[in-house]
Order: C-alpha cells, then structure tokens, then sequence
C-alpha cells in the first residue's frame, strides 16, 4: 500500500509491498518521528536572545513567536487530530515531517517578526500531525504493554522538548548561529522520509465510506465517553499546569537563567532551559506507582517552581539546578500517571482523538500563561514577572496536590 494511497483513503491491496519491518523497527520509527520534530520545534530556545537583538524584538514579541508555535499546535490538534486514524499512521507521520521541514527553513531564514511566526506555525502544525498518530501507533504496536506504550509516548515527547534547547545551544556555535541548528536538524529530519515511505504500512482503523471519503476528515466536536471523563480532566489539568511551567523554560526563561548565572554561554542556558523536560523524559524509565503518585508529584512540581524565583533572588546556581530538575521528575510522575490512566478507559478506536484532545489542553498551558509573563515582563521587568509566574504556578500545583490527595483519600478502600 502506498503513501499516496493511504492519502486518498483507499482500502489496502492484497499483494502488500514494502519494507515488512519489526515490531522493534516500527515502534523507533514511531518514537523518533515525534521526538526529532520537537527537537526541531525547540531549537529555538536558546537563540531567543539573539533574535530579540537582531530583529529588535520585545518580550512581549519573543512570547508571541512561541505562542505562535503553541496555537498552530492546539489548532491542528483540534482539526486533524483524527486524521491517522482515517490515512493512516504512517502517512500522517510523513506529512508532519515534510511540514516540520518547511516551518524549519522558514524560521531559520526569517528576518521579520512575521515570517518567525510563520515557521513556528508550521513546526507546531507538524507535531500535531505526528502527536496523535504516534501515540496511537505505539499504543497499537504494544497491545498488551499499555503502561509502556504511554511512557514511550512521554519519553520520546519530553525527551525532543529536552533535547532541542541543548542541540540548538550547541549547534549556534557553528558558523551561522541562528541557521546552523536548523540545517544540521533538517537533513536528519528528511532522512526519516526514507524509511517512513518504504515501510509497508498497517492498514487505517477507520475507512471512510467511499461515497464521501473527505467527510471522515472534517472537525470532530471534541467528546469524551462518561468512564474516562473523570481522567480526561484531571490529565487535561495537570498538563495545562505542568506545560505552563515548561513554556517558561522554552521562552523567557533562557534570558532570565543567563541574568542568574551572569553568562552569555547559549549552550549553558540551552542546557538548563532543557533541565526540566529532561528530568520528566528520565522519570519515565522509573516505577513510581501508588494512590499518592500523583499529589506527591504536583507537590514536588509546586514547591520546585518557587524554588526557580527564590534562586534568581538570591543569584544561586545550584538552587536553579537543583529546582529544575525536580521540577521536571515531579511533573513526570504527575502528568505520565494521570496520561497513562486516561490512555487505558478510552476505547482504541477513538485514542488518537482524545490523546489529541488532551494534548489541546495541555499545550495551551504553553500559550496562553506565557503570553501573559510575556506581557506582564514589558508591562514590570522580566525578573519581576518571572516572580510573579512562579509563585502562581507553584500555588496553583500545590491546590492540585490537595485536591488529588483528598480524592486518593477517598478512594482508599476500607
């Protein structure tokens, strides 16, 4: 069966062509479909400093840039978060790829506000192709391993959140700083193109009718069957506050670190940018099971964010360090119990749409709260504002813990 074919939602041939891959092969391709596109989405980070003094840009402007990414995201995911399951897993992931090629050479070659918002739109356009189908594909390819399929899903998403701040800090010291990172990205992202078009691919779950094949692709009201709503919320919840507190790390922060450490170093500010993504990848390869899991990581997430403006105050590196990586291992316990808990009540032929549609929820908690840090940064100062920020987003994870905790408590059996 062919990609084209797969596009124009055509039953599969019996005579099969292609790359009969493993099980193993199949569930990297899945993996590194999703994770080299939010390295691509997130090689941006460290260069916002840049950017902001060569394109004489305001906070206000560098947080609409990211929001930008987050919106064209949230949107995509709200359209066409459906869509695998109707082309196709593998067809999905491959036009994510060839957008994600597209939104990366455009940033990388902007030289107005306009045209950087362009190239996030289209990088955050490519994920959300990719989110649902890659979640559903590994959820599919591990029938009797649901846990894993969902630690998978969050390693290699908070893995290429983490990664991408690091590569991007290390690449902008090649010639070129703010187009290096996405040149070296963009040939390792189209080799990916290779393998997803020779696959033989798994047939679609939902074959439209024939009559009306495009009416299987339109927007889809967002609707959650009554045994996995409860779920459905409190992971909508924690990944709204959680990605809240990770969208500050992708944007303003990178300045507001480089103020606390007193360095211009990007690949030392990639790198702490990235700390907390990367402790929430590492946190999946860790049992933490139980009724208090997830109070127990909010708890650790709120009291870790106001630990990261306690040490801009007093100038401490390793409060920073220390706050951000357990920032990053409390929420990676939190979101990845409460994902994993939503994944198993919904039914598989409606997984893509509704971890799509929780993915909606949690990526606005990366626009619509960082908007307003950037706002409120150009209204107070930036350090002000990140003060601000935090003392919220850890209040606010520490009401969820209460709340988690009382209905554990509620729970627990006699």
């Amino acid at each position: 069966m062919t990609v084209f074919s797969e596009l124009r939602m055509r039953p599969a041939t019996a005579a099969a062509t292609g790359w009969d891959a493993s099980t193993t092969a199949r569930l990297v391709m899945a993996g590194a479909g999703i994770f080299m596109l939010l390295v691509g989405a997130n090689l941006a980070t460290p260069l916002y400093p840049l950017l902001q003094a060569s394109l004489g840009l305001s906070s206000l402007e560098v947080t609409g840039a990211f929001a930008s990414y987050v919106l064209a995201l949230v949107a995509t995911l709200l359209l066409a978060g459906h869509w695998s399951d109707h082309i196709g897993r593998r067809a999905a992931l491959l036009v994510a790829v060839l957008t994600g090629l597209a939104g990366g050479w455009i940033f990388s070659e902007a030289q107005t506000l306009a045209a950087l918002c362009a190239g996030r739109a289209l990088q955050g356009t490519a994920v959300a192709l990719a989110t649902g189908a890659s979640a559903a594909a590994l959820r599919e390819l591990l029938p009797s391993r649901p846990e894993w399929a969902s630690r998978f899903t969050l390693l290699a998403s908070s893995g290429g959140v983490a990664a991408g701040p690091v590569i991007g800090g290390l690449l902008s010291l090649l010639p070129g700083a703010t187009t290096a990172p996405y040149y070296v990205h963009s040939v390792l992202l189209a080799a990916l193109l290779v393998p997803l078009y020779l696959i033989r691919a798994r047939p679609a779950i939902m074959l439209p009718a024939p009559s009306r094949p495009l009416y299987a692709l339109a927007p889809r009201r967002p609707s959650v069957s009554r045994q996995a709503r409860g779920a459905f919320w409190l992971a909508s919840g924690v990944g709204f506050l959680s990605f809240a507190v990770f969208g500050f790390c992708l944007s303003l922060a990178p300045g507001y670190f480089a103020q606390v450490l007193d360095t211009q170093s990007r690949p030392l500010v990639g790198m702490l940018a990235g700390l907390p993504l990367g402790a929430s990848a590492l946190s999946q390869l860790v049992s933490v099971r139980g009724r208090h899991a997830v109070p127990a990581g909010l708890a650790v997430l709120g009291v870790s964010v106001m630990l990261l403006g306690a040490a801009g105050t007093w100038h401490s590196p390793l409060l920073l360090i220390a706050a951000a990586a357990a920032a990053g291992l409390g929420q990676g316990v939190a979101f990845r119990t409460v994902f994993n808990d939503v994944a198993a009540k919904v039914e598989p032929a409606r997984h893509a749409q509704i971890i799509s549609t929780v993915y909606v929820i949690t990526y606005l908690g990366s626009a619509v709260p960082v908007l307003g840090l950037g706002w409120a940064g150009g209204m107070f100062g930036v350090p002000a504002a990140v003060q601000g920020f935090v003392l919220v987003c850890g209040s606010a994870a520490l009401a969820l813990s209460a709340v988690t905790m009382a209905g554990a408590a509620r729970r627990r059996p006699a």
